[in-house]
């Protein structure tokens, strides 16, 4: 494929991330602090995120397997998740997290577990999309320096 083809898929790639709200604009925000200085900006914080994501989901399903239920821990860690997701703009990942906390504010366990099982796959669902996402942008770089 050539440099252009390239090019236009990874737009059609990234503009889908949007129209299927998998993403929002705090991720626009986050690309135009993207520079030469620090090409693979996005990409890490992104990385970093999965990386914080993976503990705090680990952190829910204990609480969530414990009995009793402590939902204002619960309620913590989940603010914690919607925040992070929120500041990579994970749309679908940061909504789920506000309906979770409605259940957690109710006291209801079996609608917090049902949420639970959605969130992780909604964010699931958006790290493979975002990891073909940056790996055509990687692409796209090295066939640029050739």
């Amino acid at each position: 494929m050539d440099g252009y083809g390239m090019q236009n898929q990874i737009a059609c790639i990234r503009r889908s991330l949007f129209d299927q709200g998998y993403l929002d604009e705090q991720f626009i925000q986050l690309e135009e602090l993207q520079d030469d200085a620090n090409p693979n900006f996005v990409q890490e914080i992104v990385t970093l995120f999965y990386t914080d994501s993976t503990r705090l989901i680990q952190n829910i399903e204990l609480t969530l397997n414990s009995r009793p239920i402590n939902f204002s821990k619960l309620d913590d860690y989940m603010h914690q998740f919607k925040g992070s997701s929120s500041s990579i703009g994970a749309k679908k990942v940061t909504s789920e997290c506000a309906v979770f906390r409605q259940y957690c504010a109710a006291g209801n366990a079996e609608a917090c577990i049902r949420n639970f099982q959605h969130i992780k796959q909604e964010h699931a669902i958006l790290r493979k999309k975002l990891e073909f996402y940056f790996q055509m942008m990687g692409q796209a770089a090295v066939a640029q320096t050739r």
